[in-house]
């Protein structure tokens, strides 16, 4: 039982004694004041009596007529005239049931008064006695006017004290529910801050847990600036701060292998006649001459989501655009940046070698590589500034008009040839996680299932996400439901469709009709869900109450904005594989992935790798203390 019940019952109950109690004695009063004045009533009115019978000559006629007059009056219960020896020379009873209260009233509170006696004298000589008892049913019916009118001034009285009451608890309650919901907020991975209320005690304890939340978040965010530095170090060229080349090879590969890869573009560009320029220039020139050139590529790349900028060697710069396919334009986009940065430099010289290609999903990186080093080579033996671009998209992936690719996703949905693959995600010691479910489309009744990365760029552009979306979590609703056995199953959902308020309506309508939501993981790429991050915390707190679990995947590219993460109450996180290849013999990431996961644990966060490719990057999980991990070198026992 709640504490606001229990004191409400407190309330009630000592106000109905309260009630009670003064109920009680005020007809108990009453009842004592009506017993004495109708004994003092019957003894004036039978000394009354007996004196007018005394005045005239008295006799048993007399005596019975006057009876009969003063009894037919109504008022008087008993009226008995006795002779000296005690024999009743004339008696009226009075034989009326109506007491003008009811029954069980009268049976509580009787009313006993005295009776009236006085002596009846002829002369010196004693006639007799006269005995009188009043009428009690007015008695009765005073009392019984008096309760109720009295029951209706305390029921008020009770009413208003009720309303104080009520005011009073929700004072109380309104602060007290802000420190249960902090509390309650601290134990879901959620760190807020509150309003210190006007009562002194509850004051104290919002100051206390308003002090113990900023001391998390202090020693949050001490820890992950300590850690966006061993990242950086890492990971990042001392001079310019861009990616260094094993992080932008990392990511190149993960890009191409990835589930959901729609290929894209890689640009690498030259700083033309370097050595020549370091010996014109000097060192200090010339090195401000290469972060000039990282900042042109900066420029471009933070035009688009996901894309890395990065310093391959002394003289060679690279930018990878995920999902792109107008690279000639933006190839002459970052020629102009990076030329106008080296202008300044090398006025009258060329500045700017720049080769580029765009790729498929499935081709080698290795082939990517090499025809855009091709490409570079053809500017370079030009000997002035300038750029090439070649196409490795292949034969049958020729991009297909928005009408048509409009069609075939309606039509896919509307058939119903859609489907989950699945992809085991293990714990450490060999348990099954939960599966990773991506989409897959049909688009006619013969063909093959298309990955993700085939359809999901064009469903981006045509807003065709939240469909998308919502039937690859009912496919997976239906697979909880079919499964029971099954310990989870991971959907992805798409930065766009979070976005949009209608989609994360019905999102939480389905998932509160639907039974297995317990075992189900919704997942948002990082980048999107910084990029649209006031949805993001619309989403997780629209799916608070349902049950399933949500987290991040591909995270830790943007690491520096982990603060943002403080009051989500995200359950996990599947940290990006560009930090996981190689780590066996990367001591910087190793750090780093150690530090993230000792933070993400000590807020209750699962830590699961992404993209694990060989046995070696596996078993120095364990050494970083991840929980799980998913990718080609995991696979699930038999």
């Amino acid at each position: 039982m709640s504490m606001f019940r229990q004191l409400w019952l407190a309330i009630i109950a000592s106000t109905l004694l309260a009630l009670a109690g003064s109920l009680l004695v005020s007809m108990l009063s009453a009842r004592a004041y009506l017993e004495s004045q109708l004994s003092i009533k019957n003894t004036d009115n039978a000394t009354a009596l007996a004196l007018s019978l005394s005045q005239s000559t008295p006799d048993e006629v007399t005596i019975d007529l006057v009876v009969s007059s003063l009894f037919d009056g109504g008022h008087y219960e008993l009226v008995r005239v006795a002779n000296p020896q005690g024999k009743t020379m004339s008696e009226r009873v009075g034989s009326d049931t109506d007491l003008g209260a009811p029954t069980w009233f009268a049976q509580m509170l009787p009313i006993h008064a005295q009776p009236g006696q006085a002596q009846i004298s002829s002369g010196w000589k004693q006639f007799g006695t006269v005995t009188l008892v009043s009428q009690s049913r007015f008695a009765y019916a005073a009392l019984w006017k008096s309760a109720q009118e009295m029951v209706l001034a305390l029921a008020l009285a009770g009413l208003a004290g009720g309303y104080m009451s009520t005011l009073v608890l929700r004072r109380l309650r309104k602060p007290l529910s802000a420190v249960i919901d902090q509390a309650q907020a601290i134990t879901e991975r959620r760190f807020v801050t509150m309003e210190e209320p006007s009562v002194p005690e509850l004051k104290k304890l919002a100051q206390a847990m308003n002090v113990t939340v900023a001391r998390l978040k202090a020693m949050f965010d001490d820890e992950a600036k300590r850690l966006e530095g061993v990242r950086r170090e890492a990971n990042c060229d001392t001079l310019t701060g861009l990616a260094n080349r094993s992080n932008f090879m990392a990511r190149l590969r993960d890009t191409v292998q990835a589930e959901d890869s729609a290929g894209g573009s890689v640009f690498i560009a030259r700083v033309a006649n370097l050595a020549t320029v370091n010996q014109s220039l000097g060192r200090k020139d010339t090195d401000e001459l290469l972060r000039a050139f990282g900042r042109g590529l900066v420029s471009v790349s933070q035009n688009y989501p996901d894309a890395l900028a990065a310093r391959l060697n002394g003289a060679d710069f690279a930018m990878l655009v995920p999902s792109l396919s107008a690279t000639q334009a933006v190839a002459e986009q970052l020629f102009q940046a990076l030329t106008s940065e080296a202008s300044a430099y090398l006025p009258d010289r060329p500045t700017t070698w720049l080769g580029c290609g765009n790729f498929p999903p499935g081709v080698e990186v290795e082939t990517i590589l090499a025809q855009v080093d091709i490409a570079l080579a053809a500017v370079e033996s030009e000997r002035s500034s300038g750029l090439k671009v070649v196409n490795l998209r292949l034969a049958d992936d020729a991009p297909k008009s928005t009408e048509e690719w409009a069609k075939l996703i309606h039509r896919a949905l509307d058939q119903k040839w859609v489907r989950l693959v699945s992809f085991p995600v293990m714990s450490l010691d060999g348990q099954l996680v939960h599966r990773e479910c991506p989409l897959r489309l049909m688009f006619d009744e013969s063909g093959e299932w298309q990955p993700a990365g085939k359809f999901l760029p064009v469903a981006e552009r045509l807003k065709l996400t939240p469909q998308l979306d919502l039937a690859a979590v009912a496919l997976g609703l239906d697979e909880l439901e079919a499964k029971p056995q099954l310990t989870g199953l991971a959907i992805n959902l798409s930065a766009s469709s979070i976005y949009l308020p209608e989609f994360r309506h019905n999102l939480q309508k389905l998932l509160r009709h639907r039974t297995g939501t317990t075992r189900l993981w919704l997942e948002v790429a990082e980048s999107g869900a910084l990029a649209h991050f006031d949805a993001f915390k619309a989403l997780c707190s629209d799916l608070r109450g349902v049950g399933c679990k949500l987290g991040l995947e591909h995270f830790g590219r943007q690491f520096s904005e982990i603060g943002k993460l403080h009051d989500l109450g995200l359950d996990y996180l599947k940290v990006d594989g560009s930090f996981v290849r190689g780590l066996d013999g990367n001591a910087g990431n190793q750090a780093f992935l150690k530090g993230l996961s000792t933070i993400a644990h000590s807020i209750g966060l699962i830590v699961i790798a992404e993209g694990v490719t060989n046995a070696a990057d596996l078993k120095a999980l364990g050494l970083v203390d991840f929980d799980g991990a998913t990718g080609p070198a995991v696979n699930e026992p038999v």
